[in-house]
């Protein structure tokens, strides 16, 4: 997935998990859905993740790419 695609996606659904059950981390993704991105916390933080190139899906193989 592209840098930018993935932040606009994190950005404006990532409160209720969206990314993480693309990521393929169901777990997170549904405590994500169920606390608001960890009560923004969690939220604001995979928005850095992603935005740095950092976030990764569950295999550990970068999200992004470039």
């Amino acid at each position: 997935m592209e840098k930018t695609q993935a932040l606009i996606i994190t950005i404006f659904v990532g409160e209720l998990g969206v990314h993480r059950f693309m990521a393929g981390k169901i777990g997170t993704g549904i405590l994500w859905l169920l606390t608001a991105g960890c009560f923004g916390i969690g939220y604001i933080h995979d928005i850095i993740q992603v935005a740095t190139g950092k976030f990764t899906k569950k295999d550990g193989t970068p999200w992004v790419n470039g």
